[in-house]
């Protein structure tokens, strides 16, 4: 466990890295400025999706490129229940990534908080040693879920210095 801890701490600081100081934008940016407004998510409609990444920006409004080195492959997180003799636990799951990466979640006054993160140990290459870094990032912040009438869903994370959204994909 030690080693995973260490292993995501530096991946985080690395992309850290990556994005170098900027600051949060002050609106945050929409594949479709028409979309509805957003709402606080909960697990109901995280789970009754798959949310494929779309566009994930920096502040100065530059694309997070390692996101999207392969477009046959878009970042996808798969919500869940797991369902255990003793109790039920929200996870996410990060694929498309070369490790295996997801986390627990709980929902707490319309916020999604990533718990227990976990992730095999491979040693990927680049670039997909930078997907998985800043998969880890992107996924920290606020969550909210638009749509407009007879659209499909999209999945907004506000982080401190990014934005990604998610478009709904029916598993």
């Amino acid at each position: 466990m030690k080693n995973l801890t260490t292993a995501l701490l530096t991946a985080t600081i690395a992309v850290g890295a990556l994005a170098g100081c900027q600051t949060t934008p002050t609106t945050p940016s929409t594949p479709d400025q028409n979309m509805g407004a957003a709402q606080p998510v909960n697990s109901k409609i995280l789970q009754a999706y798959d949310w494929q990444l779309v566009d994930a920006k920096r502040a100065d409004g530059t694309k997070i490129a390692p996101l999207f080195y392969n477009p046959a492959k878009p970042l996808t997180l798969k919500f869940t229940t797991e369902v255990t003799n003793q109790s039920n636990e929200d996870r996410v799951a990060f694929v498309n990534t070369c490790n295996n990466l997801g986390a627990a979640y709980s929902i707490r006054n319309g916020s999604v908080e990533l718990n227990n993160a976990l992730s095999t140990m491979m040693s990927c290459p680049e670039p997909e040693a930078k997907f998985d870094s800043a998969t880890m990032a992107i996924v920290q912040g606020k969550y909210s879920v638009s749509q407009q009438a007879q659209q499909a869903p999209v999945l907004t994370i506000q982080g401190k210095d990014t934005v990604a959204h998610f478009k709904a994909v029916k598993k």
